[in-house]
């Protein structure tokens, strides 16, 4: 396989588009199934399918902060590493590769070891009670052992994206997940482990998928390779990447102190059967939100191999083409959602109440939904050009500038507090949008008038 991926810089945009995204996107939609198919398994146990579900619903702010480390490093890393190869320099992208292999072994060590020795301490307090904290902490005890492991898989997997070998990193993540799917009904029913069950079968494809990934990023075919000699923590390849993961990171491990927010006012204000929901919630969110981000890392290495080549005329055209399909696959999905919610809802439970409260829940709290795709496509574009401040000032606005203060305002300015807290998210997506899309406009002109600069003069 060539060592030049040159093609990033001279196929036809919408041709390479469609050629990195849609294994991006099926790796994505795989990569949901790892939650969304323990969530059914579990919610369909007999007898304690609902408090259990709930259980593993208060273990996902957690498991987000592990995901949004692997963010911190894989979403900053890999992108400079395509600029890099952009400007011809692969061994300064190889640096990068190693660098940030040796920063996620190091937080992987110190994640493990703070899950393991507080992990129900912070379950109470993401909003678990008595009657689902032994199901949360069943599931946290074993999942924290794969802490290393998803770390890996996350993290080093976008760099195998980053040089445009998208069916590869494909493959890294349906490998896993087919292990997953085949030993969740195995553990959690044939075996009567339960919770436990989930999360071991998760674990384990999380290992599978390591070993398939790091075994590409050390052989003959990958254009960057991880070699020993570059694995190493100098802060002066290590720290650039971390600042334009702060972005990435932010939009993820935010995700975890909403759901605790979520969590909270939903347990005062509605119990246990409002957090239920909650849960099915954040598992329909994942069909919009996963997909998006498959689109979007799709463009990231045309974006930034371009960036780097000072290609001012494809990142316009990239970037139009990746708001066109974010903007019409989020729409798609919002009109789906909005005309079948119960559909949805009986994915997750077979209880007809529960169904119809979800239904309910869920009309609201997807309201914004349809314009998110414009969200993602600005964020990753700002991260793909490494314009590390943008990416996080948009982050923190949508999150804790706007989210977090109308989880608790919005409540206390309705009458049905419980709508008033799902309420707060599609108006928080309205504004954060809004928002977004002015300060992308100036900053990309800006961008683009400065890349074109050499070319005129």
């Amino acid at each position: 396989m060539e060592k030049d991926r040159a093609f990033l810089g001279t196929e036809p945009i919408g041709k390479l588009l469609f050629k990195l995204a849609v294994p991006t996107v099926v790796a994505q939609l795989i990569n949901m199934l790892y939650n969304i198919v323990d969530r059914i398994y579990i919610g369909h146990m007999p007898g304690d399918g609902a408090p259990a579900l709930t259980g593993v619903g208060v273990c996902m702010p957690i498991i987000m902060i592990v995901t949004a480390f692997a963010a911190l490093v894989g979403s900053g890393g890999a992108p400079r590493a395509s600029i890099f190869m952009g400007k011809k320099d692969n061994k300064s992208a190889e640096r990068i590769l190693g660098g940030c292999f040796a920063i996620q072994v190091v937080l992987s060590v110190i994640i493990t070891t703070v899950l393991l020795l507080w992990n129900r301490e912070l379950l109470m307090a993401f909003g678990g009670s008595e009657n689902t904290i032994g199901y949360a902490t069943d599931y946290m005890n074993i999942y924290a052992i794969g802490t290393i492991f998803v770390q890996m898989t996350l993290g080093m997997n976008a760099f195998i994206t980053a040089q445009g070998f998208t069916k590869i990193s494909m493959l890294s993540v349906i490998i896993g997940a087919v292990v997953n799917i085949v030993l969740d009904p195995i553990l959690i029913f044939g075996f009567h482990m339960g919770v436990r069950g989930a999360a071991l079968a998760t674990i384990l494809s999380q290992a599978i998928s390591c070993i398939w990934v790091l075994s590409f990023l050390m052989g003959k075919k990958t254009a960057l390779r991880l070699k020993k000699e570059y694995i190493r923590l100098s802060p002066k390849v290590v720290l650039p990447c971390l600042a334009l993961g702060m972005a990435p990171f932010i939009m993820q491990a935010s995700e975890s102190v909403i759901t605790v927010c979520f969590n909270a006012s939903l347990l005062r204000y509605g119990g246990d059967e409002a957090v239920f929901a909650m849960t099915i919630l954040t598992s329909v969110m994942m069909f919009a939100m996963l997909p998006l981000q498959g689109i979007t890392m799709g463009a990231q290495p045309i974006i930034s191999y371009n960036y780097g080549a000072r290609n001012a005329g494809r990142v316009k055209e990239t970037f139009r083409l990746l708001l066109i399909v974010c903007l019409t696959f989020s729409m798609g999905l919002w009109t789906a959602v909005e005309l079948a919610p119960k559909f949805f809802a009986g994915i997750f439970t077979p209880d007809p109440e529960r169904q119809e409260f979800t239904a309910w829940a869920l009309r609201i709290y997807a309201g914004g939904m349809g314009i998110f795709g414009i969200q993602s496509a600005c964020q990753m574009t700002f991260t793909s050009l490494g314009k590390a401040v943008s990416s996080i000032v948009v982050a923190v606005v949508r999150k804790f500038v706007l989210l977090v203060p109308m989880v608790y305002i919005v409540p206390m300015l309705v009458s049905d507090k419980v709508f008033g807290v799902y309420l707060a998210e599609p108006i928080s997506d309205v504004i954060a949008v809004s928002f977004t899309a002015i300060l992308f406009t100036f900053q990309f002109r800006k961008a683009m008038r400065d890349l074109e600069k050499p070319q005129a003069a």
